[in-house]
């Protein structure tokens, strides 16, 4: 008889040892390292159905009819916009996020309202608990099929016989396969379980859509190998004290990485939003300073961002440096630019920034809306209330271009801006209607247009 494979892994990394030791070479982690199965005799569970009996061959790339296999449209836009136009046929989808943060909600109306027959399987809920859910939001439920099921090889049986067009797997953690002798959601048991589920996409052509969890510090959940066999994967952000979702692309084969969806989050279920700028701009007092609207643009979308900010004189003998929604780091850097460059005294002040909403933003095109924030704040003075800012501040204080200014002035002038701030070096800038444009080289010449007259 031929024994079976073992390994000490990594719960962290999923590297292999020979021996147990107490900690990971690889990832510095203490107390990861777990003996594992890594195969026995049981064959592969998709290599029980016909499927896989057919054999491929070679196809010369310009013979290839992409016509025959169009990509799956489902009749969530958020969603089709994010990975890259539908789904497309042979495809895995990996979505995480935060628990409670609404993945399963997500995946159930997609799957509720498909037009293809899809297959709906839960791991962590009962069909009568997923069927309440599904009252609950809606749908026409015409072509969803439920399955609580967490065997690997109960499941192909269950595919093999209905034969559906998309299939939904609630959540990777909780499959086990026989072909390896290992609790669920190990790293052996994942990967496994994912190479397999992988196999069954790549030769039926029918898109899988997996939900994954994340560990606590906002990674998802086992092997990176995992990452990396999927072909896209998506993150389901937003902050439990706001009603609205971020559907971020992190790796897409088949389309863009920086697109975003943006949903909101009501008791039938999530909607999509439409205007999400008037969903992150608030509703403030036109009197009170601190105030600062950017534009930023997430793949082809601009959003029109709010910053606030508070100066204060430090109570402490350490200044306190507080941001939410945006990197501290660059906050630090802005500070000092605004002391070195224009003379500001800020080493004796509190600053804190908030992006309103509860989004994070990386990109440096709101620099000049955080320090203006800032500044109105330092001299209580209110901006007008019709200006919008857009462009980026370097380390010695010139205002530098960003890219896709145009869609950045058009959405500020659609939202009713009468005034945009912007870098002189974007010269190739098509005149619009209704809206100004004030264009600036260095950060100076932009405080004494706006706090010294």
């Amino acid at each position: 008889m031929s024994r079976s494979k073992t390994a000490y892994v990594c719960q962290e990394c999923s590297t292999q040892y020979v021996r147990w030791q107490g900690q990971c070479n690889s990832c510095k982690q203490w107390e990861t390292i777990v003996q594992e199965e890594l195969e026995t005799k049981a064959k592969k569970a998709w290599d029980r159905n016909e499927h896989a009996t057919k054999s491929s061959k070679p196809i010369k790339i310009d013979q290839i009819d992409l016509r025959k296999r169009p990509r799956i449209i489902t009749q969530n836009k958020e969603f089709d916009r994010v990975i890259g136009g539908g789904l497309v046929p042979g495809s895995m989808v990996l979505i995480g996020g935060e628990p409670g943060i609404g993945k399963s909600t997500l995946l159930l109306q997609i799957s509720l309202d498909a037009e293809e027959v899809v297959l709906y399987i839960s791991g962590e809920e009962s069909v009568e608990q997923i069927k309440l859910r599904a009252d609950r939001i809606g749908g026409n439920k015409k072509n969803c099929y439920v399955l609580a099921e967490t065997k690997l090889e109960s499941i192909f049986e269950h595919i093999n016989r209905l034969s559906p067009g998309l299939v939904v797997v609630d959540s990777i953690q909780t499959l086990v396969s026989a072909r390896v002798d290992s609790i669920a959601s190990s790293i052996t048991q994942i990967r496994t379980c994912t190479s397999e589920l992988l196999e069954f996409s790549k030769k039926t052509l029918i898109p899988v859509v997996l939900i994954g969890h994340i560990t606590k510090e906002g990674q998802l959940a086992g092997p990176k190998v995992l990452e990396h066999m999927v072909d896209t994967v998506l993150l389901f952000e937003g902050d439990q004290n706001y009603s609205h979702r971020l559907l971020r692309t992190q790796k897409n084969r088949f389309g863009p990485t920086s697109e975003i969806g943006i949903y909101q989050m009501h008791s039938n279920g999530l909607t999509e939003v439409e205007n999400p700028s008037r969903l992150l701009i608030s509703q403030k007092d036109s009197h009170s300073s601190g105030y600062a609207i950017g534009v930023t643009v997430e793949g082809i979308r601009p959003l029109l961002i709010e910053v606030q900010a508070l100066v204060s004189t430090a109570v402490y003998g350490t200044p306190q440096r507080s941001s939410t929604g945006f990197n501290s780091k660059r906050l630090n850097m802005l500070l000092a630019i605004l002391e070195k460059r224009v003379g500001f005294s800020l080493g004796t002040k509190d600053v804190f920034i908030n992006i309103t909403g509860g989004i994070k933003v990386e990109e440096p095109a709101i620099d000049l809306a955080v320090v203006m924030a800032v500044l109105s704040s330092y001299y209580d003075l209110t901006i007008p209330q019709s200006t919008c800012f857009g462009a980026e501040i370097g380390l010695s204080g010139e205002i530098r271009a960003v890219p896709k200014i145009e869609i950045r002035i058009k959405e500020a002038q659609k939202r009713g801006y009468k005034e945009f701030v912007m870098s002189k070096h974007n010269e190739s800038v098509e005149e619009i209607h209704d809206i100004k444009l004030y264009q600036s080289e260095r950060i100076e010449k932009v405080i004494q247009h706006f706090f010294r007259p």
